[in-house]
């Protein structure tokens, strides 16, 4: 959707206020409660605002509070990554690469807990790899899994820790390990392309070690 100067002012009262009533946003703006209430459904078709009805108190009708979605907030600024990166080089400075090594290993600790729930009760290396995509999907890292032959690509076509990664790149080679264990020792996990390399994308590939004979 392109935005309006105005649409993008309704947005932005709504992020300082929401949720919010026309009426407050109107007399903000200075412009006619008929003209936002337009903006609004537009925004709405767009899945960029939503409304609550609110429960009525004494008589007449109840009002009607708009604020953002999620997808909305997308469209203002973020420092998330620009902080984590800050953070990675402060405990590197604080207490040294050997310190900033064991806290990356604390947190592939307990990310390795979290994703090896996610497989638990897969029967087959098949079901363990959708089931590490389908977490590494809601962790935003645009995840699927394409077979091959015999074996299992995991592709993940986002990197939502790509900035830390690029900062620490211990990060990367945790994930390597992590899929690794959470996949049990019948797997053998190989990454092939890699986004700090100038890839696309990140892709493991995923393939059943051969049995000693």
């Amino acid at each position: 959707m392109s935005l309006t100067d105005a649409k993008k002012r309704v947005l932005d009262v709504l992020k300082r206020r929401g949720p919010v009533a026309v009426g407050p946003v109107a007399r903000e703006l200075d412009i006619t409660e008929a003209a936002v209430r337009q903006h609004l459904s537009a925004l709405e078709k767009n899945g960029l605002v939503g409304s609550v009805v609110s429960e009525p108190h004494g008589p007449g009708r109840p009002a009607t509070y708009w604020a953002l979605t999620s997808l909305a907030r997308d469209l203002f600024p973020d420092r998330h990554a620009d902080l984590t990166v800050e953070l990675i080089d402060a405990i590197r400075t604080a207490i040294g690469p050997e310190g900033l090594a064991r806290v990356m290993a604390t947190r592939a600790g307990r990310q390795q807990e979290i994703y090896a729930e996610a497989v638990s009760g897969a029967e087959t290396l098949g079901d363990r790899v959708a089931g590490l995509a389908a977490r590494r999907n809601g962790d935003g890292y645009m995840a699927e899994v394409v077979v091959d032959g015999d074996d299992y690509i995991l592709v993940e076509h986002n990197c939502p820790v790509c900035e830390a990664a690029a900062s620490c790149q211990s990060l990367c080679d945790s994930e390597l390990h992590m899929f690794d264990s959470v996949l049990g020792p019948q797997a053998v996990v190989v990454r092939e392309q890699h986004l700090l390399s100038g890839d696309e994308r990140c892709a493991y590939r995923v393939s059943s070690r051969p049995e000693e004979g």
